[in-house]
C-alpha cells in the first residue's frame, strides 16, 4: 500500500539541524531507557533469547545515529529517535538492556555478521541484496519522499540534470537514484547529479545552502528535516515505493525468532503504537511483526 504522510508534531527534542554540527563519531554509549521503563519482560520471547546473550543480559545494537527522527543523538551524544526506543522496547521484552554502538551506516552490517553487534536498528530497508547477509525482523512501512526549496518545482519523476543530496549507503543512494539516473541516461538527457552526505543534516543542509536541487529520503526524516528547517523546504510531491524497514540480525541466529516475538509482544500490548504516536510517524505502523518480507513478497 502506498502511505501518504503529513508533517506531524514531533516530540520536542534539541537538535541541530542546519548548522552541521552534530557530531557523529560519539563513542558507543549504554543507556537505560526512559521509554522501556514501563514494559515488562515477555517470557515467551525470552524462552527464544540464545544463550549466550540470555546470560550477558545486554542487547548491543549498531545504529548510525545520524537520521532524524528515526536515529539521532540528543545533546550528550546519546543515541535517541523513535527507531532507538523501539530497540529499548524490544531489550526490555528479552528481559535484557541496550547498549549502543554508533557507527557509519555501512560498518552495522559487517559488525553483525562479524559477532561484534547483535542487531542493527538503522532504518534499514528491508532488500533481496541485504537478505542474503543478514535477516530483517521487519517492523515498519516507510516510503520515499523529496523536499526542495520552498516555490521550487521538483517532480521527483522528472530529475534528470538536477542535483539530489542523500544520505551515502541508503535506499536513495544505492537503489532509487541510480535507476532513476539510468532512464535519464537512457533517454539522452543529463544525468542526476547525486551529492551523498554521511548524515541526513548534511544532506538537508546542501538543499537549504543551495548546493542541491532536492533531497531524497524515507518519507519520516524528510518530514523531519522539513519541520526543522525553518519554513525554507516543502515537500516535492507525495512519498512513493514503500517498503519495509527491519532489524537486522545475523543470518540464521535464534536471535531473528526471538526479536520478531519481542517486536509482537510490543504490538500487541499497544507499546509499539505509544512510540510510533508519539514521534508522529503512527502512518507506518503495522500490526503483525514479519521476517524477510522482501523475499516472500
Amino acid at each position: 500500500m502506498r502511505a501518504r504522510y503529513f508533517i506531524p508534531a514531533f516530540a520536542a527534542v534539541a537538535v541541530v539541524l542546519l548548522t552541521g554540527c552534530v557530531d557523529n563519531s560519539t563513542p558507543a554509549a549504554t543507556t537505560t531507557p526512559d521509554a522501556a521503563s514501563t514494559i515488562e519482560a515477555d517470557p515467551a520471547a525470552v524462552a527464544l533469547l540464545p544463550a549466550d546473550i540470555k546470560s550477558a543480559g545486554v542487547l548491543v545494537v549498531g545504529t548510525d545515529a545520524a537520521y532524524p527522527p528515526n536515529e539521532f543523538k540528543d545533546p550528550s551524544g546519546a543515541p535517541i529517535g523513535w527507531g532507538i526506543e523501539l530497540a529499548d522496547g524490544i531489550a526490555a521484552k528479552l528481559g535484557l538492556t541496550t547498549k549502543y554502538q554508533i557507527a557509519s551506516f555501512d560498518t552495522i552490517i559487517p559488525s553483525i555478521t562479524g559477532g561484534t553487534v547483535d542487531i542493527g536498528e538503522s532504518s534499514f530497508t528491508d532488500n533481496l541484496e541485504r537478505e542474503k547477509q543478514v535477516d530483517f525482523v521487519n517492523y515498519y512501512n516507510a516510503g520515499i519522499l523529496w523536499a526542495a526549496p520552498v516555490g521550487n518545482t521538483v517532480d521527483p519523476d522528472n530529475a534528470c540534470g538536477l542535483t539530489v543530496a542523500v544520505q551515502d549507503n541508503t535506499v536513495e543512494e544505492t537503489d532509487e537514484l541510480p535507476a532513476k539516473n539510468a532512464a535519464c541516461v537512457a533517454a539522452g538527457k543529463e544525468p542526476i547529479d547525486v551529492l551523498p552526505y554521511g548524515s541526513q543534516d548534511e544532506a538537508t543542509n546542501a538543499v537549504v545552502l543551495g548546493k542541491a536541487d532536492a533531497l531524497s529520503a524515507d518519507s519520516p526524516v524528510t518530514l523531519y528535516a522539513i519541520s526543522k528547517a525553518d519554513g525554507e523546504l516543502e515537500p516535492a510531491g507525495e512519498s512513493f515505493d514503500t517498503a519495509p524497514y527491519g532489524i537486522t540480525v545475523d543470518k540464521g541466529s535464534e536471535l531473528t525468532a526471538a526479536v520478531q516475538a519481542a517486536l509482537q509482544s510490543m504490538v500487541d500490548d499497544g507499546s509499539y503504537g505509544k512510540i510510533l504516536d508519539a514521534w508522529g510517524v503512527a502512518d507506518g505502523g503495522i500490526d503483525t511483526i514479519t521476517i524477510n518480507v522482501a523475499s516472500k513478497g
